[in-house]
């Protein structure tokens, strides 16, 4: 049942991104659809303790979440290329995953990544090295409300 709700999802999604509703390119759809499924199998992509569907009712808040943090940081981000004196820290920071998780690690370290100003260079053991182009933003990183909030995702 997973495997069948995975693949309708993603067939929603490219239909809809797609927005093409040729028989030919519906096809084409349901291959490529059914290729990433066959792949994702193998990857054991639907063993018991991997991601699964029933985090999407913990990601859809988490997602509007970041999406406001996105907003702000591109605010943030602009006023600091914009002015005049070009007000950039640039800073390294190691930030400690809350969660031991490996796909909860790779949701901070893409989060951080997405975020304006920020890059995560490499997630090893849980620990994350970070680039911030200002110490304000290292300094809400250290804070800890991203990390919460990704450890939170997978919580049993």
């Amino acid at each position: 049942m997973r495997i069948f709700l995975t693949l309708l999802v993603w067939f929603t999604a490219w239909l809809l991104w797609s927005g093409l509703f040729k028989p030919l390119l519906i096809g084409l759809g349901v291959v490529s659809c059914l290729l990433v499924l066959v792949l994702s199998q193998r990857m054991g992509m639907f063993r018991k303790d991997g991601f699964s569907l029933h985090l999407i009712w913990r990601l859809l808040p988490f997602w509007g979440w970041l999406g406001k943090e996105l907003v702000v940081a591109n605010l943030q981000v602009a006023r600091v290329v914009l002015s005049r004196h070009m007000n950039i820290s640039p800073t390294v920071i190691r930030l400690q995953a809350l969660s031991e998780d490996p796909i909860s690690q790779a949701i901070l370290g893409n989060s951080i990544t997405l975020t304006p100003g920020t890059v995560t260079v490499d997630d090893h053991e849980g620990e994350l090295l970070v680039h911030c182009l200002t110490r304000e933003g290292a300094d809400a990183l250290i804070e800890g409300e991203m990390n919460r909030r990704v450890a939170a995702l997978t919580r049993s």
